[in-house]
């Protein structure tokens, strides 16, 4: 398989202020090695504070990792080549709503981020939002809307049509799936898969729900206070869990641990 997306050794620290004595950085990220492939999902789960939200703003630029370095398709990411990294790594955020300006119409939402990376004229634009909305499920006339008019799950469907208009590598979920409920979640996951195969696409899952995970990931990573304690298959993973940090997540969310039992 083709590795998308090769993280090696990313960490972060932050600079606490007021601090006179002791230790007056604060490392929210240890150093972090991974790798995602093509038509792969990657879940990374954690209890909050754990590093997920970290390490996802390092991937899409919106943080600077104090040392480390990341490669797509094997071209090392540099920080200041912010616009590269937007079009190849995207994000989508639980609650769509508001990241969508209620003030423009789908059509203008989708169309700023090609007018700042392609050099599409007008009408291949407007064509390609037309056939971007129809793959996520929408009606290509959908693009004279605006937000409002639409329920929680398509406003959903604008933010992935908004993901992938740019034809990105990786995207990343970032508790995308939280907000749905179990129906439209299983048709979102379903057209999540079906864009995936379609596209080629490596997925950075970042979830609290272990039932999406377990149906949803290849391979899960979880984190503890900047560290990942357990990595690995995640049918494997949740079927014999070894960190203490995972069995707790499993059993809070009433997983049975199969193997405590004959």
């Amino acid at each position: 398989m083709t590795v998308l997306l090769d993280v090696q050794d990313i960490s972060k620290c932050f600079r606490l202020k007021g601090l006179l004595f002791n230790q007056n950085t604060f490392e929210a990220l240890a150093p972090i090695s991974f790798s995602v492939e093509a038509n792969k999902t990657l879940a990374i789960v954690g209890e909050t504070g754990s590093g997920k939200s970290t390490l996802a703003k390092i991937l899409v630029g919106a943080e600077s990792p104090t040392s480390g370095k990341i490669y797509l398709n094997g071209q090392l990411l540099q920080s200041q080549k912010l616009k590269q990294r937007c079009q190849h790594i995207r994000m989508i955020f639980q609650d769509s709503g508001t990241t969508l300006n209620p003030s423009l119409t789908i059509l203008q939402l989708l169309d700023e981020p090609l007018k700042l990376n392609t050099k599409l004229d007008e009408g291949q634009r407007r064509q390609l939002i037309r056939t971007t909305l129809q793959k996520v499920g929408l009606l290509g006339d959908h693009m004279n809307f605006y937000p409002h008019m639409f329920s929680g799950g398509q406003k959903q469907r604008i933010s992935l049509a908004r993901a992938i208009i740019l034809q990105p590598q990786v995207i990343i979920l970032d508790e995308a799936l939280a907000a749905l409920d179990p129906s439209l979640r299983s048709q979102m996951i379903n057209l999540l898969l079906d864009l995936q195969q379609q596209m080629g696409l490596a997925y950075i899952l970042i979830s609290h729900n272990l039932g999406i995970v377990r149906h949803f990931s290849d391979t899960m990573m979880v984190m503890s206070h900047g560290k990942v304690v357990e990595r690995g298959n995640t049918l494997e993973v949740m079927n014999k869990p070894q960190h203490q940090v995972t069995k707790k997540l499993m059993m809070s969310q009433n997983f049975q641990l199969k193997h405590h039992h004959c």
